[in-house]
């Protein structure tokens, strides 16, 4: 039998084609000093030795190549392709529509799990780097690349950026050199120079406060607003909409932020002993008091870094809603607004009706329902009339003194009730 090589004419590969043939051959330009020789050699090579039948393996090896030449892209990026196995779950097979609390709340599920980074394996059925990760954030239903991610979006301006929306760097010459795409996760300050920025980058998925646009090409990044995304007034990491104990969104707090959620969200940190970092307020402005308050909760958790930043997400307002975790100034101790408040309303026989309620100037029927218990427990001798239901100096020093006899000193006895004093008292 007689065989004949085949003869290849040189084909040069262009500078923006995405094509694998075309992605490799620019790699190994890069790697060989610029000739095609080797690569030309080798496939010459290896097509025949399948032409002539000349070693089943090496026609393995051209049918089935290794996991390594399946993804030419350089690191960072990962080819076009569907869903690993079509049988992730959460998914769909086409792009859905989202709502920028659902979008947030999918790149919310990789950072609470921490995915470890990977061009080559899957979670969810999403490749796990930067371009899989925004891909099921916005459920695409299909893993994209850096270069195919915009055709998804809408480009809009800096201005018009929301949670939920993406930024992104390709660079079509040479992809691996920067090439990155995050989701915008709101702003960080009012000058608009920071933002909390959602990637998937090594050594796992991350959530933290990033310099707009990036640590690096910063003025390559490009915003885009995914095509098929629904307004719903919640922007952030949560599963509900703004409404019931469901999380309201990134965009209600932060710098520029004023409503009723700033308010409730200074109102839940002060019963859990942010009181201190408050002068006036809480409420209804976003203001520094409010980050710090929240950070310092956040810290209590023992939450670091981009999970400490003091702006609240998903985690920290669950926490807040439904009295979990340790409070500002650490364990179950104290019941001011200073220290420690406690196991929260959850634990209490009759749930604390919140710290506003004892306040000077206060008046209402759970000043009065503090007092009498007051006075039952034995703690009623700074009252010369009443108790209630105006709020008085004689209340204070009665829930003082109630709160030293627990052991409790500082902050944590300033004759204010939290939910662990109001716990104790009407066990």
């Amino acid at each position: 039998m007689t065989t004949t090589t085949p003869v290849f004419d040189d084909i040069p590969a262009t500078r923006d084609c995405p094509c694998p043939g075309c992605a490799r051959e620019r790699l190994d330009l890069r790697a060989g000093g610029g000739s095609r020789a080797g690569t030309r050699a080798a496939t010459v090579l290896a097509l025949g030795a399948v032409l002539t039948g000349a070693g089943t393996g090496a026609a393995h090896a051209l049918a089935q190549p290794p996991v390594a030449t399946l993804n030419p892209l350089p690191p960072g990026q990962g080819a076009p392709g569907p869903l690993f196995a079509q049988t992730a779950a959460r998914t769909t097979a086409s792009p859905a529509r989202l709502t920028r609390s659902q979008i947030m709340a999918r790149a919310q599920t990789w950072v609470d799990a921490r995915v470890p980074y990977s061009m080559s394996t899957f979670h969810q059925g999403y490749r796990k780097d930067c371009s899989g990760f925004v891909s099921m954030a916005w459920g695409l239903g299909s893993n994209q690349w850096t270069g195919s991610l915009a055709a998804y979006g809408v480009r809009i301006t800096k201005g018009q950026l929301k949670p939920g929306d993406m930024l992104l760097f390709h660079n079509p010459a040479n992809p691996g050199a920067g090439s990155h795409v995050t989701i915008f996760g709101g702003w960080a300050d009012s000058a608009k120079t920071r933002y909390v920025a959602y990637e998937q980058t090594r050594p796992h998925t991350l959530k933290r406060t990033t310099p707009y646009a990036y640590w690096n090409h910063s003025g390559g990044y490009v915003p885009y607003r995914y095509k098929h995304v629904i307004e719903d007034g919640g922007s952030g990491g949560g599963s509900g909409g703004s409404t019931g104990s469901g999380f309201p969104g990134a965009a209600a707090f932060g710098p520029g932020a004023r409503g009723s959620q700033v308010t409730e969200l200074g109102r839940m940190l002060v019963e859990r002993g942010g009181g201190r970092f408050y002068r006036v307020g809480p409420g209804p402005a976003w203001s520094e008091a409010d980050r710090g308050a929240t950070r310092a909760f956040q810290r209590a958790q023992g939450w670091t870094g981009s999970e400490a930043d003091g702006i609240p997400g998903p985690a920290t307002w669950r926490y807040l809603k439904e009295g979990r975790g340790k409070n500002i100034g650490g364990g179950s101790g104290g019941g001011g607004t200073g220290g420690g408040t406690g196991g929260g309303s959850g634990s209490s026989t009759t749930a604390f009706p919140g710290a506003q309620h004892f306040r000077p100037g206060q008046s209402n029927a759970q000043v009065t329902k503090l007092g009498r218990q007051l006075v039952k427990k034995g703690y009623g001798k700074h009252y010369t009339q009443g108790p209630g239901p105006r709020w008085s100096e004689a209340d204070r020093r009665n829930v003082e003194a109630f709160q030293r006899a627990q052991g409790w000193r500082g902050k944590d006895a300033d004759g204010y009730p939290g939910p662990e004093t109001w716990r104790r008292l009407f066990r």
